[in-house]
């Protein structure tokens, strides 16, 4: 790109950044401290606001990026990415978000702790949250990353580095003075902006191709190399067995994970009743089915129209498919128009990394205020103190992400979402699900529920391909892979659900039966509920 084009998309860039800076500085002088204020927004939005935030919350840069990215250099097998986040709704909307509401305050632990004792549980829980947010932040750090290097021409190090930087640095400003409140509207605005993009790009694509789909899959498939290969099932996941048994680990993982991520449930308690709740599922499904959609098309249309030998040219794992489509439709590489889409479509994908890190941040220093510290301490915690601790938390969590993405700087971002979606589904779905609709549930066997999960899931993905032991690894010069696949969910899932039976048919802890009455009628009806 030449010297006036990056300058263009850097204005966009600093015109979004300045924008949601402001909604921080605005939100910051209207608020009075309190943890429901900086944890759930005073509880005042409506479901058509909950909705797009939840959606602006969802949709990352995996899903804008990655996913696209992958579906450009692997046609079919990448479209698992875009089914299995879409069915995930499904298990959130009947299963888990009217429940949660009713049940819980702020956090994932809220709900377990409803009926268990308090302590144990909610360090169980706390820790979880914090390991798959850490995760989540990771694969947006790379994405910022990649998408920068692009933009400046500059996919070296340093770039990189000072974008992912710069991100962390962000989102503990956005987290830190805006809470809840400034980080919902951070995500409104980018929703609208992210699905005014894709809607874009969309059409242009289609148009191309006056609007045949068949015509695309087919220019597709013939640029890819692979001919009808492309278009079938097996490309990446198809060649032995241990590649199939990823592939329904991948999906196990995608359809359980999203309704134990800890920044989708504190969106829950943003509204005002359990009904809102649902309302704001429907909403959500709504924007997200309709955006993966067009991922699909995006993905099949980069394939067709860039090629994917220029697409991994540019970024190995696909990263950057949807920046050099926008190019290329709005003239190819040196026209104006082509400069103009790409620095649309580029300040797009860095709002989308920008809000959704500020999300799952404000979740996990939740988690870590909260839970960890209000029960490590020997009387309750105040709520002012523990706001004060979310803030500080913040900033460490920021920093533990912007070390660990700086070292996953070339993996997808998509894949990597897919491992914090199979430490969710292993460690924090068990658990709710057990608390929500077992009545003998213990103490006991809700913390072996989510450490049987958590622990076997994280040392799986130590041991895997992902870590060492193949030329696309963290650490290629090394080897101490022992685990063949990639994605641990096959195999972690049913421990954390067997931890949590065992954990509770081996407790000497009689049930309270009155707890759980209580907790059940709290979640179907909302007596009781905050």
């Amino acid at each position: 790109m030449t010297t006036e084009h990056q300058t263009l998309a850097l204005i966009l860039f600093s015109l979004f950044i300045a924008v949601t800076l402001g909604i921080t500085t605005w939100v910051s002088r209207n608020r009075h401290g309190s943890a429901e204020e900086f944890y759930a927004g005073g509880r005042l939005f409506s479901p058509l606001e909950n909705g797009f935030a939840i959606a602006g919350d969802y949709m990352s840069a995996a899903s804008f990026l990655g996913i696209s990215g992958l579906i450009a250099l692997f046609g079919y097998d990448g479209l698992l990415y875009s089914v299995g986040f879409l069915v995930a709704w499904l298990v959130v909307l009947f299963l888990v978000a009217e429940l949660v509401r009713n049940c819980g305050r702020f956090t994932l632990a809220d709900v377990v702790a409803a009926r268990m004792s308090e302590r144990p549980v909610r360090i169980a829980a706390g820790a979880s949250s914090v390991t798959v947010s850490v995760l989540y932040l990771v694969a947006q750090m790379v994405g910022a990353g990649s998408l920068v290097g692009l933009l400046l021409g500059d996919s070296g190090t340093a770039a990189r580095t000072l974008t992912v930087i710069g991100v962390g640095a962000l989102m503990v400003v956005y987290v830190s003075f805006g809470g809840m409140r400034a980080t919902t509207w951070i995500q409104i605005v980018k929703a609208v902006l992210l699905m005014g993009g894709a809607v874009t790009l969309t059409v242009l694509v289609l148009l191309r191709f006056h609007g045949n789909f068949d015509q695309l899959l087919t220019s597709a498939a013939e640029r890819s190399g692979h001919g009808q290969r492309f278009l079938s099932p097996g490309l990446k996941y198809g060649g032995d067995w241990t590649s199939r048994f990823d592939f329904m680990s991948l999906g196990l993982a995608l359809v359980l994970g999203t309704a134990g991520l800890p920044h989708i449930l504190s969106r829950f308690y943003t509204v005002p009743t359990a009904r809102a709740a649902r309302r704001s599922v429907v909403w959500a499904i709504a924007l997200i089915g309709g955006f993966y959609l067009m991922t699909i098309v995006l993905g099949f249309g980069a394939a067709a129209l860039v090629g994917p030998d220029a697409v991994r040219a540019s970024n190995a794992s696909g990263n950057t498919a949807v920046p050099l489509l926008a190019a290329f439709l709005g003239g190819g590489a040196g026209s104006t128009g082509g400069a103009v889409l790409f620095a649309f479509v580029a300040a797009i994908a860095f709002a989308t990394i920008l809000a959704v890190v500020a999300g799952i941040t404000l979740a996990s220093s939740a988690s870590v205020a909260h839970d960890l510290y209000a029960s490590l301490k020997r009387r309750h915690a105040r709520q002012r103190s523990e706001v004060a601790v979310a803030r500080v938390a913040a900033v460490g969590i920021g920093a533990v992400a912007i070390a660990l993405g700086l070292v996953a700087q070339d993996l997808n971002v998509a894949f990597l979402v897919g491992l914090a979606f199979a430490v969710s589904a292993s460690a924090n779905l068990p658990v709710l699900l057990y608390s929500l609709f077992w009545r003998s549930f213990t103490t006991r066997g809700a913390v072996w529920s989510v450490y049987g999960g958590l622990i076997p899931a994280v040392v799986l993905v130590v041991l895997s391909p992902v870590v060492s032991g193949s030329p696309d690894s963290l650490f290629p010069g090394v080897s101490f892979q022992f685990f063949p696949l990639q994605n641990p969910g096959l195999v972690s899932i049913p421990l954390g659900f067997l931890a949590g039976w065992l954990g509770t048919v081996t407790s000497a802890d009689e049930p309270d039966e009155a707890k759980h009455a209580e907790t059940e009628v709290r979640s179907l009806t909302g007596a009781g509920a905050v």
